[in-house]
């Protein structure tokens, strides 16, 4: 065995100042490839939102909220609230639950490559489905079909990128990920803002053209390196080998490579990953899995970017402002990642979560406030509150796209050992979209029944996970992802949970 007798952890020592290389353009190059699956994602979330205000659409597939929508005495907060609408959006992301968990055995016996195909091929006949679709039925196949697409790509891209990626940039290239998100969500509202004046058909475009970052995805998988972590899990050390000095930029990689084979010979040992990561000694990461993807989404923040142009709509926008006013939160999110990427390996992660964290809580407030002074049913706000309300929630989403919005994936994928790695990105996604299909389901009836009060919820659960970050999470900045379990073992309270080297 390369690195001796090893514990719990995987690994027999701490050794990351061992760990030799640079940023190759192999690196780059993979990364930004494998990215594109989070443009996937991104673009969904906000196409979804915008195809929803087009009256094309609605009067095809949802006729009664076009109805609704035309009513002028209907509940300003009630026009969109219908449940197969809200199906429509919410099917994806039950889909990619279940799909989720499925692409976890995929991703550790065939490779992160595998599943990245996978959920691109899936993807790209969603997106035809969706575009050529003729009546509800076919629209919610292809929606579960982009569903399944999603969860194989959110399992494996963030494992690829986080594996590839040297430990002290490893933050900030494993952000390309949410960088490739929020560009997704930026280009679906503008091609939105172009499409919705080719009615009745501009729709089918919007939908269609998901299969664009689709196509780049399953083709790029196809090209890239296997993750050197992947390949010696699967018993090819040479291949690994090879493939690690080639990212890395250099033959002296002994350390990380002899931390990747000890993490491996545990991992192989573990024959039920997902069984395993209910032992004690796995507790602190099982609980960041589950918890760290769910307050992501109790932010609020899909509520503005699945529903935004219904949202504006709602709030008394014109057509043409409210999809305009969408594009510019998608613009503030795309670009708001690039603050996180420059500063999440110098100032860490709790740094940017809890900063964030305070921002939104009162950006969420402030919104509350705003409507409920100054809009209630069948009445329209000023257009200088309109633009302070817009103001505000790009506030909140400048906050939320340094903060929450990035590190609720990268955390997640760099604190699991490698043995039950593909086990722990699962439950990520999983939780992820588990919470994702409740908001999307429940938001439009919840913004009839909780009106401006359904901002102060939120509000209230970004203080809560604030206060959980600082007192729960330790900072993972710098350290390798084969090393992350000494971190536990040092927390003031992981420690007393975590059992010692000798302990089952």
């Amino acid at each position: 065995m390369a690195g001796g007798s090893f514990g719990p952890a995987g690994v027999a020592k701490e050794r990351a100042a061992e760990y030799k290389g640079r940023v190759t353009i192999s690196v780059i190059v993979a990364c930004v490839v494998a990215a594109v699956g989070g443009s996937i994602f991104g673009y969904d979330i906000g196409i979804s939102g915008g195809v929803t205000s087009m009256d094309g659409f609605l009067k095809k597939f949802f006729p009664n909220v076009y109805k609704q929508k035309q009513h002028a005495h209907e509940s300003n907060y009630c026009k969109f609230d219908d449940q197969p609408l809200a199906a429509f959006t919410s099917s994806l992301y039950l889909a990619g639950l279940v799909a989720s968990l499925l692409a976890s055995p995929v991703t550790r016996l065939y490779g992160r490559r595998y599943s990245i195909i996978c959920g691109g091929t899936c993807f790209l006949v969603g997106a035809t489905l969706n575009a050529a679709a003729m009546n509800l039925a076919m629209l919610i196949l292809g929606r579960i079909m982009l569903g399944v697409g999603i969860g194989f790509g959110n399992q494996a891209v963030p494992l690829y990128l986080s594996e590839m990626a040297p430990t002290h940039l490893r933050g900030g290239l494993n952000m390309m990920f949410q960088l490739a998100t929020t560009f997704g969500i930026f280009t679906a509202n503008m091609i939105n803002f172009g499409t919705q004046k080719l009615e009745p058909w501009g729709w089918r475009l919007s939908l269609g053209l998901a299969a664009f970052p689709a196509v780049i995805m399953t083709v790029g998988g196809m090209l890239l390196h296997e993750t050197p972590n992947s390949l010696i899990e699967r018993g090819m050390q040479d291949k690994g080998r090879k493939v690690l000095e080639k990212i890395r930029g250099t033959h002296d990689v002994n350390a990380e490579f002899e931390d990747m084979v000890d993490a491996s010979e545990l991992a192989n040992s573990i024959k039920h990953p997902f069984r395993n990561i209910l032992e004690k000694r796995n507790r602190p990461q099982l609980v960041m899995a589950v918890c760290l993807p769910a307050f992501q989404i109790l932010t609020g923040v899909n509520s503005i970017l699945f529903y935004a142009p219904v949202l504006f709509q709602s709030m008394g926008f014109g057509g043409n402002a409210s999809l305009y006013s969408s594009a510019l939160t998608g613009a503030v999110l795309c670009s708001s990642t690039f603050i996180s990427i420059a500063t999440v390996d110098r100032l860490g992660r709790r740094f940017l979560l809890i900063s964030g964290g305070i921002v939104m809580s009162i950006c969420q407030a402030i919104v509350a406030v705003i409507l409920g002074l100054k809009f209630g049913d069948n009445q329209h706000m000023s257009k200088g509150m309109s633009a302070l309300l817009v103001v505000v929630i790009c506030m909140f989403v400048l906050a939320f796209g340094w903060s929450w919005g990035p590190l609720g994936w990268t955390i997640p994928s760099e604190i699991f050992p490698l043995e039950t790695r593909s086990a722990g990105q699962s439950i990520t996604v999983a939780v992820n979209l588990l919470f994702t299909f409740a908001i999307a389901q429940s938001f439009l009836a919840l913004l009839c029944s909780l009106k401006f009060g359904i901002f102060l919820f939120f509000a209230g659960w970004i203080c809560f996970m604030t206060g959980f970050v600082y007192f729960f999470l330790p900072e993972t900045k710098g350290v390798p992802i084969e090393e992350m379990i000494f971190l536990w073992k040092k927390h003031w309270f992981w420690k007393r949970i975590v059992p010692g080297d000798t302990e089952a």
